[in-house]
């Protein structure tokens, strides 16, 4: 730990991601305009004493994820991409407002080399501490100020970190030609400076510049492509809506894109690595029937555009990038079942997980555990393993995935992404589904995304509007299988048993 007063091309390491706290609109995009810079909010006191903001949002699982004291309005991301695995110049800007008076606030950013960080213009002091960057203005921000750090840095693209499960390394994934980012759970701090929580997010403008005969692509809409003096490209993309920053996507390769349209016209673009176009075509060419099949069970799709962005990497997972979910290669060239259960998880999550944000670490059972459902429940209707004989084997394994694990709404931090949040916590839904009947259970499932879109919501919101829509309060029958150190009876299944468990 130490204190730097940035005035010149000083030098840490460390690197990080912005998220806020933006509320959202019924439709996904930003809600309001909010107060402009230098205005304080109405019935804010400008004499307020100023204090620092919080490190982070008081999330059990990682306290110190996201940042207290102010929302992120926009950010801003600049990167001028090299060549694979060597640094690179980049920067972000974050448009803020202090939700109180602020002596100083964070940002979650760990690696790189940093070079200068002004908030209004004017240098700040600022000290590393582990993942968090503190920012000490020159002068306090009261509170209803709108505000815009700036921050310069050296990228990393060989910056990642690993976990001992479904994860394992995540941050910067290098490719043949390139990259492309898995920032889930903690891994946006990695490439940008920011609010790292899932709960909180904030639209994204990304201005990449790659070297001639290079593409770029991040997520939301192509607003254009300048092609400087010296060869070099500069992409433009807009988030169009706001997006937590696990859920960023930037990947620069040598890129075909792939038109084409989804139910009510809706675009979809697939980047793929030209030498995988062709063999992977069969498979993305399902995406309008996938998203089909998936509003007539959730209702409309989310956002204004699709895409999948094929990895050339060996990820072991797929991920649910905002509007351009990766999928590895290998997910995409081999078995039709396999693939379409891929395909069809990442995007259900648009409707769970992307549009309906989880609220605490604590509550991924609802995202991963909707994905897995529906994942399932296609599969059973298109050829794969029936979901009965999947949630079966779930049900068997329970007990075990418990102790190992915790239970589906009780994970630890190092048993975030292991099965018990998978096919452990799909399990839950398949027991309300045989609780409540199909047809209520669709009608609970259609209110989740709908009630919901658009913001963060937790598994007491899931419980408690469940038992509205049902008309019975469920409370009783979900607490044991969210919590509880043993699996409850399946309804309607008298004859599945747990297996024993084993230390």
């Amino acid at each position: 730990m130490f204190v730097l007063t940035v005035t010149g091309a000083a030098v840490l390491t460390g690197a990080a991601v912005l998220t806020t706290g933006v509320a959202l609109t019924g439709d996904g995009s930003s809600a309001g305009g909010g107060p402009g810079r230098g205005t304080p909010a109405p019935g804010a006191s400008a004499a307020s004493a100023p204090s620092p903001g919080a490190p982070g949002v008081g999330d059990p699982l990682m306290p110190l994820a996201g940042n207290g004291g102010y929302t992120v309005r926009r950010y801003t991301l600049d990167f001028d991409w090299r060549a694979p695995r060597t640094p690179f110049e980049a920067g972000a800007t974050i448009s803020a407002t202090a939700t109180q008076a602020l002596s100083r606030f964070d940002l979650d950013f760990a690696g790189n080399v940093l070079h200068h960080v002004t908030v209004d213009g004017t240098p700040a002091i600022v000290r590393r501490d582990g993942d968090e960057l503190v920012v000490t203005p020159a002068k306090p921000i009261p509170r209803g100020r709108t505000f815009a750090v700036r921050v310069t840095y050296t990228a990393d693209p060989t910056q990642r970190r690993h976990r001992d499960d479904a994860i394992q390394d995540y941050g910067w994934v290098p490719t043949p030609d390139g990259t492309v980012v898995c920032a889930q759970p903690d891994g946006a701090r990695m490439i940008f400076p920011g609010n790292d929580h899932p709960s909180l997010r904030a639209p994204v403008t990304f201005r990449i510049t790659t070297p001639a005969g290079l593409s770029a692509v991040a997520n939301g809409r192509l607003v254009g492509t300048v092609r400087r003096p010296d060869g070099r490209v500069r992409w433009t993309y807009d988030s169009e809506q706001p997006i937590a920053a696990q859920l960023v996507q930037l990947a620069i390769g040598k890129f075909t894109f792939a038109d084409s349209r989804g139910p009510h016209g809706l675009p979809v673009r697939d980047a793929v690595p030209d030498g995988l176009a062709e063999d992977t075509e069969e498979y993305r060419a399902l995406t309008p029937q996938h998203l089909s099949w998936l509003e007539q069970r959730l209702g409309p799709y989310p956002f204004r555009r699709y895409g999948v962005l094929v990895g050339d990497t060996d990820l072991p997972v797929a991920l649910e990038t905002q509007s351009l979910s990766v999928v590895p290669r290998d997910d995409l060239l081999g078995d039709r079942v396999d693939a379409e259960r891929n395909l069809v998880h990442e995007l259900a999550h648009h409707w769970t997980g992307d549009s309906v944000a989880v609220r605490r670490w604590s509550d991924l059972w609802l995202s991963e555990g909707h994905a897995r459902f529906y994942e399932r429940l296609y599969s059973d209707e298109h050829g794969g393993v029936s979901l009965e004989s999947a949630m079966r084997a779930a049900y068997e394994q329970h007990d075990q995935w418990r102790h190992d694990d915790g239970a589906p709404a009780e994970p630890t931090e190092a048993t975030l992404f292991k099965v018990m949040r998978y096919d452990g916590s799909a399990l839950v839904l398949y027991a309300l589904r045989e609780k409540v009947g199909e047809e209520v259970f669709g009608r609970i499932e259609r209110a989740w995304v709908t009630t919901f879109r658009g913001r963060a919501a937790g598994t007491r919101d899931f419980v408690a509007l469940a038992s509205r829509v049902a008309g019975e309060d469920l409370e009783p029958f979900l607490t044991p299988w969210l919590y509880g150190a043993h699996t409850p009876p399946m309804p309607g299944h008298p004859d599945w048993q747990v297996d024993p468990v084993e230390d």
